[in-house]
């Protein structure tokens, strides 16, 4: 890989990890974005953005956690039903100039609904989901993750928002912890994979973590509750226009 190509990979990279962790996410959908726009070999591009997902979530899941802003029970639940059903769906083999688009213009539509000047039940005080009911909605994030091959976040967040199960702040740690989860899973099923990653994958990571130091910063106690809500809404703009247009 070129230098000239290598540093517009990072750069991009870092600013997509720097948007994408102040919501809780780590930005998987985007960093594959990003290497399929610099024709990056596709056997590369899922151990690589897998790879980033993981050091990224793990440090947003640290940053939410320290400052409190983590639900650690409607995380256990939601990742006990996620991991078993990422894992079966993983396997599944349905049509993906079908299924990703229509995924995708749900996303839209949870996008526009983080826009909405009407208040979101999240944004109020938070109710406690039942524990089965939890456990269901972590196997149907979970499901999609494993036929999407994301890492779930872009999903459980809006689910957690309209149910009103958390706030905002405590969805975006919530998320980051589910999403560090589901990816250590999905590595975990390929290990194969990892020997195909990139020479450049040290400069890779240093640009995240970067991205991801400024932006959970901004998640955990700088941006207020409605800002955060436009920026979880430009995420899920991004990728739903990547699983639409991919």
């Amino acid at each position: 890989m070129d230098p000239a190509t290598l540093v517009a990979i990072a750069v991009l990279m870092g600013l997509a990890a720097a948007l994408y962790t102040s919501v809780g996410h780590a930005g998987a959908s985007a960093y594959l974005a990003i290497m399929a726009l610099f024709a990056v070999a596709p056997e590369t591009m899922r151990p690589t953005a897998l790879v980033l997902n993981i050091i990224v979530a793990s440090l947003a899941t640290f940053r939410f956690a320290r400052a409190g802003q983590i639900n650690w029970r409607l995380l256990l639940l939601c990742v006990a039903g996620a991991v078993p059903a990422a894992f079966v769906a993983g396997g599944a083999t349905i049509p993906g100039h079908l299924y990703r688009p229509l995924v995708g213009v749900v996303l839209w539509i949870a996008a526009v609904r983080m826009f909405w000047p009407r208040r979101i039940a999240g944004a109020g005080q938070p109710r406690t989901p039942s524990p089965l009911l939890a456990v269901l909605a972590g196997a149907g994030v979970g499901a999609l993750s494993g036929l999407t091959g994301t890492g779930g976040g872009i999903f459980l967040s809006p689910i957690i928002l309209f149910a009103g199960w958390e706030g905002v702040r405590r969805t975006s740690g919530t998320a980051a912890g589910f999403i560090l989860c589901v990816s250590a899973a999905g590595l975990a099923g390929n290990l194969g994979s990892v020997g195909r990653l990139p020479a450049e994958l040290p400069w890779f990571a240093l640009a995240v973590v970067l991205g991801a130091l400024v932006g959970t910063r901004l998640g955990v106690s700088r941006l207020p509750a409605g800002r955060l809500l436009q920026a979880l809404g430009a995420v899920l703009l991004i990728a739903g226009a990547k699983l639409i247009f991919t």
